[in-house]
């Protein structure tokens, strides 16, 4: 039991744990005392300030501990990645062996740092080694730092493949698997990297999986490599979040998206904390050159082009509020957790419902309220459809507003392609055409009649006049 010394009206008591919490929630429901984990994670957990655990916590914390393969599915911003560290770090035994015993794999390198850091945060009191290796950054120091032993690896798919290529790190000790945002890992391609590992690590092992959206593709993944998995569903993946408001507006073109987006950050009061979402690389740097003129030093820009360490200072900074706008690509709507996001702004409309979905995850993270805009032009209003359907909720159109200009001009991308009637007549290759099928020509039409010997045989037939020459003097 865990005591703390609290002075009230000048009477010093003792305050357990449970106390501690019950005193600090609205509700005293289950503590993360009744978890049975240990000081060190409890002592953890205070200074962190977190109270009691959130569903999908509570509810994978037993299943982990009992050595079964599982499955998390829940909305983004639940706390998904302590509900797998806690049971983790709760089993883990102190050893000196340079090989991981835990591997966790995470689509993204900044999701992979962020990891880490929440693992630290939970460890502080505990001595356990945690790593995290990422593609984009010299191999070697990583391969360094991987020969000095770990307990915990966290990484990408494709650094981890090139690690254990090179022989410097070795899975045959891996006791925990965590795939996480497995969906998204798909999505990159990193399929044949996670068939590699998945076939070198050993037999008897715990599979761990937790992702916010579940795919055909996913549970193809799931009956390959895992046995009898428990699934653990909070609500319903096709349900964000309650605390947050959706909208769009319809704009026509992209310049009067970028008139509107103006109009909106200008009121820096409400919108201090925005993180705006573009479908390419190439769009959220031309959204950035245009935005970026009319909020100097506000606004930053992320995606997989950028460099590893501007990549990680533009989220600082957005993190920390120096810059209130971050303008960035789905690189940023997998797991990552920024804290009290006020608006997250969709440029443009995702092809897929669950891009939508994680996107708008980014806000209305724990237990706070959040707001997520969506500007759609004609051609994208199909994708938002599908969305509404996905959802089962109709969003909410709000009219542009008054003093927003909307231009008439259009990109290249947005002038639509015109078809004529073809009045000279040519005439169409492939209407004329035969297939395959074609008469030969005169020259390919002659009969094979042989070689020389049968066309034009030989009148005597040919005699060996060697072997006439032994029979005449054996004569």
């Amino acid at each position: 039991m865990i005591f703390r010394l609290l002075q009230t009206k000048g009477i010093l008591r003792l305050l357990t744990f449970s106390d501690y919490l019950c005193s600090k929630s609205k509700f005293c429901t289950v503590t993360f005392l009744e978890l049975n984990l240990t000081t060190p994670l409890l002592n953890a957990l205070i200074d962190l300030d977190f109270e009691n655990p959130t569903p999908i916590q509570e509810k994978v914390y037993p299943v982990v501990m009992s050595g079964r393969d599982a499955i998390g599915v829940a909305q983004t911003g639940t706390g998904k990645t302590f509900a797998y560290l806690l049971p983790i770090l709760r089993q883990l035994k102190y050893t000196d062996s340079k090989h991981p015993r835990i591997l966790v794999v995470v689509p993204t390198r900044e999701l992979v740092l962020q990891v880490v850091g929440e693992a630290e945060k939970l460890s502080k009191y505990m001595n356990v080694r945690v790593i995290g290796v990422y593609g984009g950054t010299n191999i070697n120091t990583q391969k360094q730092v991987v020969f000095n032993g770990m307990d915990i690896l966290i990484a990408t798919p494709g650094r981890l493949v090139d690690l254990v290529m090179t022989g410097v790190l070795r899975l045959k000790s891996i006791q925990k698997l965590v795939i996480d945002e497995v969906d998204e890992m798909l999505n990159l391609g990193f399929r044949p990297q996670l068939m590699s590992f998945m076939d070198s690590l050993p037999q008897r092992r715990q599979n761990l999986m937790f992702s916010a959206t579940l795919t055909d593709e996913v549970a193809a993944l799931i009956d390959s490599y895992f046995y009898e998995p428990i699934t653990i569903q909070i609500e319903s993946q096709r349900t964000p979040l309650e605390q947050i408001t959706q909208y769009y507006y319809a704009v026509p073109n992209f310049f009067t998206k970028i008139n509107l987006l103006e109009k909106l950050l200008s009121n820096a009061t409400e919108y201090y904390r925005v993180l705006i979402f573009a479908a390419s690389k190439k769009l959220a740097d031309r959204v950035f050159e245009l935005i970026n003129p009319m909020f100097p030093e506000q606004v930053g820009v992320l995606h997989s082009n950028k460099s590893q360490n501007f990549r990680i200072n533009s989220l600082e900074h957005f993190r920390s509020g120096e810059n209130r706008v971050l303008i960035a690509t789905d690189v940023a709507s997998r797991g990552l957790d920024i804290a009290d996001v006020s608006h997250v702004v969709n440029f443009d409309v995702p092809d897929l419902p669950e891009d939508y979905m994680h996107r708008v995850g980014r806000t209305g993270r724990a237990e706070l309220s959040g707001i997520a805009v969506t500007f759609v032009n004609d051609p994208e209003m199909k994708h938002l459809v599908e969305i509404e359907k996905f959802m089962n909720r109709q969003l909410e159109e709000k009219p542009l507003p008054m003093d927003v200009k909307i231009s008439n001009v259009f990109t290249d991308e947005e002038n639509p392609v015109l078809f004529d009637k073809d009045y000279i007549g040519k005439s169409n290759a492939l209407t004329d055409s035969q297939g395959a099928f074609h008469e030969k020509k005169e020259k390919n039409r002659k009969v094979n009649m042989g070689g020389p010997g049968v066309r034009k045989p030989r009148k005597v037939k040919p005699t060996n006049r060697g072997v006439e020459r032994k029979r005449a003097k054996k004569n």
